[in-house]
């Protein structure tokens, strides 16, 4: 699976999606605009070679890539808020 990452398919989809999408999204989100380093899989592929090389992608930087989005794969779901204080995330617990 690790050589998938050094692939020429992959090198190129890297690069497409973080010129199409040069910022990180999480920083957007919080008002910061902070350049992506990072093609994210939206959804984690799990060895699967079609989600891999064909599911969506999002780009972040490198700190919300090793920390925020893997609190929130482990989670299930993510913990920010908005400026009332209520979860952003639809699948958050409380807006079950």
């Amino acid at each position: 699976m690790h050589a998938w990452y050094t692939s020429k398919h992959w090198l190129v989809r890297r690069r497409y999606q973080l010129m199409a999408e040069p910022f990180c999204c999480m920083c957007r989100e919080e008002g910061r605009a902070t350049f992506a380093t990072v093609a994210d899989h939206i959804e984690p592929h799990r060895n699967n070679y079609r989600a891999f090389f064909f599911g969506p992608l999002q780009s972040l930087c490198k700190t919300h890539h090793d920390s925020a989005k893997k609190r929130n794969e482990h989670r299930g779901f993510d913990s920010r808020v908005d400026l009332g204080g209520y979860p952003i995330d639809p699948n958050h617990p409380v807006n079950k």
